[in-house]
C-alpha cells in the first residue's frame, strides 16, 4: 500500500497465474496491511489465498514489477486478471461472506468507486497514522470481524429475566388495578370500547382479553407469561417464547389502561418484538455450535438503543424547559422524581457545581454516546459503557422498575465476542455455525420500515410541533397501536416541586384518619424506599395525579370509591388501613408539598422530608345512598 507511481498491467500475459483460487497479495512488512488481511481472512471462507508479496512476487515478475506490489494491494484471479487497491479488496471480500453488497456498490452505485479509491489512496499514503488508529480502536491484536454470539446469549437470558419481573410485578397487582373489584375493571372498559367502536375495537385495542376478561383469565395469562420467560432465560424454543411473550405483554399492557402506559412498557414490547428475529432458530441451546445471527436484527436493536438515548437527550433541549438549559435540573430531580431511593437524598445534598457538571455529563452520554454504538472496536465499547454507567447512576438514585435493567441489556448487544473470553475462557475457540437464520429478504424490508418511521419520530423530537407526511401518519397509526415502534423522551420537562396526595377517611365526617401508601412520601420520618425492579403502579400513578387535578384523573375517584367499598385487593396496595373493621363513610384527599430535608435538618430531627399543606385535592365524598 505504498505511494510509488508505476505502470502496472491489469492482466498477466507471461507470468503463471494462481492454480485454482484467487490470490490476494499484500505488503508483508506493513503491520497495518497484515492486520486487515488477517481480518478479511475470516470472511473469505477458504475461497481466497493470501500471501505477502515478499514471498510470491518472483512468480509474477515478468508482468508485475516489485514496485506494483509495493504501491497497492493486488488480487490475481485464476484467469490472470489483476485487480488493484480498493477494487481488489471488495472483489476478494465478494468471494466470502459479507462482501457482496460492498462489491455491488463499487461496481454499480454512482460515486461509490470514486470515493472508495480516494479513501484507499489516503490510507495508503498515511499507513503509519492508519496503523495508529487501528491499534487505538482494536488494540494490538489484528482487527477481526466482530461477532456477537456471547452477547446474544446473555441478552436473551436478561430479556427472559426482565419479562419475568415485569409480568410478575403486574400479576401481584392485577386484581387491585384491573380486576372485578379493582380501580379500573377491564371487563366493563372493554364493553364500552366495543359499544363505541364496534368491530374496529379488536384492532384498536389488541388484547387477548377480548376472548375472556375475567380475573381468572388475567391470572392465567400472567402465569403463562412467567413460565415462558423462564424458558426464554434458558433459551428453550426462544423464538416461540418471544412471540408468545410479546402477545401476552401486549394484552396485559392494553388491559392495564392508564396503569400500563409507561415508556418502559413500550420499550419492552419493542425490544421483545425485534428480538424475535435475533433469537436462534432452534429448539434447544447447543454448546457445540452457534445458530447464525442476522446482522439486520442486530442492527435494529442497536438502533432502538440509539433512538431511546438520543431522543431522550434531544427532547430535553427542545422542550423549552429552562432547568435543562441553565444546568439546574438535578437541583430538583432527586427529590421530585416519582420514587427516590435513600441515595437520592444524599445526592441532593451535593453542591450546585457538581449538579451542573452532572447535567453536562448526562447530555454527553445521551447525545454523543449513541453514535459510538455504530463505530468499531473500543469506541463502540466506550459508547455502550457510558450508557451502562448512566443507567447504574439512575438506578442507584431512583426506583425505575425494570427500565434500567432493560436499557443495560440493550447495551450488552454492542459488546462483541472478543471481550467475553477474558472472563469466560482463556482464548476464543473457532466458531462453528450450524442451522438456519432469518432470511435477509424478510428482515431487510423490516429495517427499511423501521428507518422510514424512525425519521419522522426523530424529526418530531427536534421539532415537537411539526406535522408528519399524511401518508406516513396514516400508516403509523396502524402500527402504533401495537406499541412496537415508538417515540421516546425521558424527563422531557423537569418538575420543580413535589406535590403529594394524602387520602383521609372518616366514619362521621368529623374525625379524619390518613391512609398510608407503601412507597409514596407520607410520614416525613420514613426513608425513601428501595422497591425496584418491582413497579408499584398505583404509587407511580399517584405521582402523576398530584401534578394535575382530580377532574383529569377519573381513575382516582374510582380508587376512592373502592376504599369506601372496602375492596380487599385495593386496600392491599396500601401500607396501612385505618378502618380494618368497616370502610369509612366519607373520604377526601389533601395536597401537600414535600421537599428533602437539608443535612442540618436531618441531623436535628431525623426526618427525611419536610412538608407543607397546600389545600384540598378532592373534596369530601361519600357513596351514593349513604348520605
Amino acid at each position: 500500500m505504498g505511494d510509488t507511481p508505476v505502470e502496472c498491467p491489469d492482466h498477466l500475459s507471461r507470468s503463471a497465474p494462481p492454480a485454482e483460487r484467487p490470490l490476494l497479495v499484500y505488503d508483508g512488512d506493513c503491520r497495518f496491511c497484515y492486520g486487515w488481511v488477517v481480518r478479511w481472512q475470516h470472511t473469505f471462507n477458504d475461497k481466497v489465498d493470501v500471501a505477502p508479496f515478499q514471498s510470491v512476487a518472483s512468480r509474477f515478475v515478468e508482468d508485475l514489477p516489485i514496485e506494483c506490489f509495493q504501491s497497492a494491494i493486488r488480487l490475481i484471479e485464476p484467469d490472470g486478471k489483476v485487480y488493484t487497491g480498493a477494487e481488489a479488496v471488495f472483489r476478494a471480500l465478494n468471494y466470502g461472506s459479507g462482501g457482496s453488497k460492498a462489491y455491488w456498490s463499487y461496481r454499480r452505485l454512482p460515486g461509490f468507486a470514486l470515493c472508495a479509491r480516494a479513501a484507499y489512496g489516503v490510507i495508503a499514503t498515511h499507513r503509519g497514522f492508519a496503523s495508529f488508529l487501528t491499534r487505538a480502536l482494536w488494540g494490538k491484536r489484528p482487527p477481526v470481524q466482530a461477532t456477537y454470539y456471547q452477547a446474544r446469549h446473555l441478552f436473551l437470558r436478561l430479556l427472559g429475566l426482565i419479562y419475568f419481573i415485569a409480568i410478575v410485578s403486574f400479576w401481584v397487582q392485577a386484581d387491585a388495578l384491573v380486576g372485578h373489584d379493582g380501580i379500573a375493571p377491564v371487563a366493563p372498559w372493554l364493553d364500552r370500547v366495543r359499544e363505541r367502536l364496534g368491530t374496529q375495537s379488536y384492532w384498536v385495542c389488541p388484547t387477548l382479553l377480548w376472548f375472556n376478561s375475567s380475573d381468572e383469565f388475567i391470572h392465567i395469562l400472567c402465569a403463562c407469561g412467567a413460565g415462558l420467560s423462564v424458558l426464554l432465560a434458558f433459551e428453550v424454543v426462544p423464538v416461540l417464547c418471544l412471540v408468545l411473550l410479546w402477545l401476552i405483554y401486549l394484552s396485559i399492557a392494553v388491559a392495564g389502561q392508564v396503569f400500563m402506559n409507561f415508556q418502559w412498557d413500550y420499550l419492552l414490547l419493542e425490544t421483545g418484538f425485534f428480538t424475535i428475529f435475533l433469537a436462534p432458530l432452534r429448539w434447544l441451546p447447543s454448546w457445540r455450535s452457534e445458530a447464525p445471527m442476522s446482522p439486520w436484527a442486530h442492527f435494529i436493536l442497536r438502533w432502538l438503543l440509539f433512538r431511546l438515548m438520543f431522543m431522550s437527550g434531544v427532547v430535553k433541549l427542545t422542550s423549552g424547559d429552562p432547568s435543562w438549559w441553565n444546568l439546574t435540573a438535578l437541583n430538583y430531580h432527586y427529590w421530585t422524581q416519582p420514587l427516590p431511593t435513600p441515595l437520592a437524598w444524599w445526592a441532593s445534598q451535593l453542591p450546585g457545581w457538581f449538579q451542573a457538571s452532572s447535567v453536562v455529563m448526562m447530555f454527553a452520554v445521551e447525545l454523543i454516546a449513541p453514535f459510538l454504538l455504530f463505530l468499531p472496536g473500543k469506541l463502540r465499547l466506550l459508547g455502550a459503557a457510558s450508557i451502562f454507567g448512566l443507567q447504574l447512576i439512575i438506578a442507584a438514585t431512583g426506583n425505575y422498575c425494570f427500565f434500567n435493567l432493560l436499557t443495560a441489556a440493550l447495551c450488552v448487544l454492542s459488546v462483541d465476542d472478543s471481550v467475553w473470553p477474558r472472563f469466560r475462557r482463556k482464548e476464543l475457540q473457532p466458531l462453528k455455525l450450524a442451522g438456519p437464520r432469518w432470511p435477509s429478504w424478510l428482515l431487510a424490508p423490516l429495517v427499511v420500515v423501521v428507518l422510514t418511521f424512525s425519521a419522522p419520530l426523530l424529526w418530531e423530537s427536534f421539532f415537537p410541533q411539526s406535522d408528519w407526511p399524511p401518508l406516513l401518519q396514516d400508516w403509523y397509526g396502524h402500527i402504533e397501536r401495537f406499541r412496537s415502534l415508538n417515540s421516546y423522551g425521558l424527563f422531557r420537562v423537569m418538575t420543580t416541586a413535589r406535590p403529594e396526595i394524602i387520602v383521609e377517611g372518616s366514619g362521621d365526617g368529623i374525625t379524619w384518619q390518613p391512609y398510608e401508601f407503601k412507597y409514596q412520601a407520607g410520614n416525613v420520618q420514613d426513608a425513601p424506599p428501595i422497591v425496584a425492579p418491582h413497579q408499584p403502579r398505583l404509587d407511580w400513578q399517584l405521582w402523576f395525579a398530584a401534578l394535575g387535578d382530580v377532574q383529569g384523573e377519573p381513575w382516582f375517584v374510582n380508587f376512592l370509591a373502592r376504599l369506601m367499598e372496602g375492596s380487599r385487593p385495593v386496600v392491599g396496595l396500601l401500607r396501612t388501613n385505618p378502618f380494618p373493621d368497616s370502610p369509612p363513610r366519607y373520604i377526601r384527599a389533601k395536597l401537600y408539598e414535600y421537599h428533602f430535608t437539608t443535612l442540618e435538618e436531618k441531623q436535628k430531627t431525623g426526618a427525611w422530608w419536610t412538608r407543607e399543606e397546600k389545600g384540598m385535592y378532592c373534596p369530601e365524598l361519600t357513596l351514593r345512598g349513604q348520605r
